[in-house]
């Protein structure tokens, strides 16, 4: 006999016994004896006391008598049932006075308590109002019910025999009962799965509820129906709803610095988690870097960034939007919106007072309405935009837990808009500065004419340690540089520019290529003896890195048609012959620059006049790429391929770029490409002289025919002055061959040239000394002057300003 059985104690149940005034057993039931382990005849004639583990307490047993009907507990003996449970039941016999007999009905004790407490909870489980419980038959129909059952406001009684349908959305007893009807199949409980009703009366929002189900069988193991309960859990799935909504905004919030895309990410997330339609305005002092309104400012303007769910009259992205006293949530809204804002809502600038006791509130609180919401995004005192989102009337009406929500999101937002602000305006500085750091993206020569394209990377920086530079030197020669600091950061930004100013001061000097690497080499490490000396100061190890850098330096002859390249660690350019492919300088590079004590090789190579040079760094050969030969590779494909010709270089560059750096970029990429031109052999001229005074008239006299061949006969004094100085003191101090050349390009270049390595210096003479003026005579008389060194000697230069014909 189970707990949920019939009552224990029950005539048709229990064990009986008919007894009379003196406790005689007089007869009994087929329970009896198995209840007392003894036969009928055995019992008959027996005294009841005679059954009790200690019949002496027989008294004690008769005390707990309360009326002609009272119960008791009992302890047999132990082979004669145990503790027992009995009631006691007179029987009439027609007759006036006390009964003469006694029906005695008994059950075990532990039976007894056990249905007991069964029945009490199966009580006490129907009149329970926080959860809902339904028994129904095998044919879903409801059988008992309490008053709690779903969102049911009719009586429960009502329900009897009808089935869920009958008062539930008929989508939603559609779901239930195909859950029940698995239970009765299978017998397996239904534990907590959350189910959405509504009902026909008061449909509503719906409610929530968490259905737990199991089958109902009789004790011959027939089924008879199922058990549903149910719990409302709205609550608690609106709560952990809202927390997953702010989990997911902030996790979008995080995700990038960019005001326009974490507003799109962030309207992705409200609709439709939070509303039907959301848009997010942004300060335009956000867009461009600037400082935004003060809170208390009157007129701000916004823009429109991103805009989520389908409504008429609603602003597209990118419109911008005057905000002024005339309301927070103004005619955009849906016009639902507009007409259930609060009374007195209005905007910065414009107080905002209740319409219930007149108090004036802060005119940047949010803003609700059953179908409309608004929130300001503030950080620092600073307004920077606002979040809006509207429902439609199948959706329920926002409430306080909403708003709230809406409040968290945009103070959040707030935050990442401001951090995006001065991010943007960081990067913008930074990279602006590294921009300015840098020569002109074109440049147009004698020698070449150049384009560059320069990306800086993707990283919170925005700037790192690329950099190139196209430098004239003297006799209408150019120096091609390109170089990478290691780093990312001001730090290598201010690396980068030591460096390049550096080049430009050696190159000056016409220092050979690895001439010029080894003096720039001694000040790299310069920089790392200077940076360890720092990071030995307390507090000053983040204000250095790490050095290094790798540089590759070229110089172009045009009269020569030949190049001269040295590298510290930096790949070799790319070369592209007219007509032809594209091929790598054959250059074994040097170690990078800081590494010291060991030799940069120069190459020479001659270069055909409409040949292009790609000089490059690592970002656009490594980029996702893990071997460097597969990288170089392919940059020597897309430079054959984008290279045609007649192409401008201007479009050559980005479309390489494009095609090897389609990503973001975890690394600058820096790409100068130059096309060779050369001087005509007729545009030059050149000659070498003895180291006789005598030869001196010769070599004016050849100056002039020249330069009457190519008519510049207004420059012919002046250059027979500037020859025949040099010449002259370069038989009086060097001695040897001498050597002259006249350059017709950009200007009328003179060089003589000697076999001393001493260099010239200019002096101011005094009145009475008869030589040392020219040097002076020629700096007045030319527009620059200068020297070199050669591996052969030294040669002086000059150059003049061509007449304007």
């Amino acid at each position: 006999m189970t707990p949920g059985s019939d009552d224990p104690l029950d005539a048709g149940h229990a064990a009986g016994l008919v007894v009379d005034a003196d406790g005689t057993i007089l007869r009994c039931t087929p329970a009896a004896e198995s209840l007392l382990r003894r036969s009928a005849r055995d019992l008959h004639g027996l005294r009841v006391r005679d059954l009790l583990a200690d019949p002496a307490s027989w008294r004690t047993v008769l005390e707990q008598r309360d009326g002609p009907v009272w119960e008791g507990r009992a302890e047999l003996a132990p082979d004669g049932g145990g503790e027992v449970q009995f009631r006691v039941l007179p029987l009439a016999d027609g007759r006036q006075g006390h009964p003469s007999q006694f029906l005695v009905l008994g059950a075990p004790h532990t039976l007894v308590s056990q249905w007991r407490q069964g029945h009490a909870f199966m009580r006490e489980l129907f009149l329970q109002d926080r959860i809902g419980l339904a028994v129904l038959d095998k044919e879903l129909r409801l059988v008992r019910t309490n008053t709690h059952l779903l969102p049911y406001t009719g009586v429960p009684s009502e329900l009897y025999g009808a089935r869920l349908g009958d008062f539930l959305w008929e989508s939603d007893a559609r779901v239930i009962d195909a859950r029940l009807r698995e239970v009765l199949a299978t017998g397996v409980p239904l534990v907590a799965v959350d189910v959405e009703v509504h009902t026909r009366l008061d449909p509503g929002a719906g409610r929530i509820m968490a259905l737990s189900a199991f089958r109902l069988q009789g004790a011959d193991g027939l089924v008879m129906g199922v058990t549903a309960l149910f719990v409302d859990v709205t609550e608690q799935r609106l709560s952990r709803r809202r927390l997953d909504l702010l989990h997911r905004a902030t996790t979008v919030l995080s995700t990038n610095l960019s005001a326009e895309e974490t507003s799109r990410d962030l309207t992705d997330v409200l609709v439709p988690g939070l509303a039907d339609v959301a848009a997010v305005d942004v300060a335009e002092a956000v867009f461009t870097c600037e400082e935004p309104a003060p809170e208390h400012h009157r007129d701000h303007s916004l823009r429109r960034a991103a805009v989520a769910g389908a409504s008429p009259g609603w602003l597209e992205a990118g419109t911008a939007i005057e905000v002024d006293s005339g309301g927070a949530l103004s005619g955009r809204m849906w016009s639902r919106i507009a007409d259930e804002r609060p009374r007195g809502v209005s905007s910065p600038g414009g107080p905002r007072t209740s319409g219930r006791d007149g108090v004036t509130a802060d005119p940047l609180e949010p803003v609700a309405s059953p179908h409309g919401m608004s929130a300001w995004l503030r950080a620092r005192g600073l307004l920077l935009g606002r979040i809006q989102v509207g429902r439609g009337d199948d959706r329920p009406p926002f409430d306080d837990e909403d708003l709230a929500l809406l409040e968290e999101i945009a103070s959040r937002a707030a935050l990442v808009m401001d951090n995006a602000r001065r991010y943007a305006r960081e990067r913008n500085a930074a990279v602006s500065l590294q921009r300015n750091l840098l020569p002109s993206p074109t440049t147009d020569t004698v020698a070449v004419h150049t384009a560059s394209v320069y990306l800086p990377t993707d990283t919170a920086t925005g700037v790192s340690g690329d950099w190139f530079d196209v430098i004239p030197l003297s006799s209408a020669r150019v120096a091609l540089v390109v170089g990478d600091v290691v780093g990312h950061g001001l730090q290598a930004t201010a690396t980068m520019a030591r460096l390049r100013t550096a080049v430009r001061t050696l190159a000056d000097l016409d220092l050979e290529p690895d001439e010029l690497l080894t003096h720039l080499d001694d000040l790299v490490s310069q920089f790392v003896t200077e940076a360890g000396e720092a990071t030995r100061t307390p507090g000053a190890e983040t204000a250095y890195g790490s050095f290094g850098a790798t540089c590759l330096y070229m110089t172009y002859d045009p009269v020569t048609r030949r190049c001269l390249v040295a590298s510290a660690g930096h790949p070799p350019p790319a070369l592209l012959a007219p007509g032809g492919g594209a091929e790598y300088v054959d250059l074994s590079p040097g170690p990078p620059l800081g590494v010291g004590g060991l030799p940069f090789e120069p190459v020479e190579v001659e270069v055909e006049d409409g040949s292009v040079l790609a000089l490059y760094t690592d970002g656009l050969i490594e980029h996702g790429r893990a071997d460097l030969d597969q990288g170089m590779a392919a940059l020597r494909h897309a430079l054959s391929a984008a290279l045609a010709p007649g192409r401008p270089l201007e479009d050559v560059g980005p479309e390489v770029v494009r095609g090897l750096v389609p990503g973001p970029l975890s690394d600058d990429v820096t790409l100068l490409l130059a096309t060779a031109r050369g001087i005509p052999a007729r545009s030059t001229a050149a000659w070498t002289f003895a180291a006789d005074p005598s030869v001196v008239a010769e070599a004016r006299a050849r100056v002039l025919s020249q330069l009457s061949q190519w008519d510049l006969d207004e420059l012919a004094f002046t250059t027979e002055l500037v020859a025949s100085e040099l010449i002259t003191n370069a038989i009086r101090y060097a001695g040897g061959p001498v050597g002259l050349r006249l350059i017709r390009a950009a200007s009328l270049i003179c060089e003589v040239s000697d076999s001393s390595g001493t260099q010239p210096r200019m002096r101011r003479a005094h009145a009475t000394e008869e030589g040392g003026r020219g040097l002076f005579l020629i700096a007045q008389l030319t527009e620059r002057w200068g020297s070199r060194y050669t591996r052969s000697g030294k040669t002086i230069w000059t150059e003049q300003t061509l007449p304007q014909r």
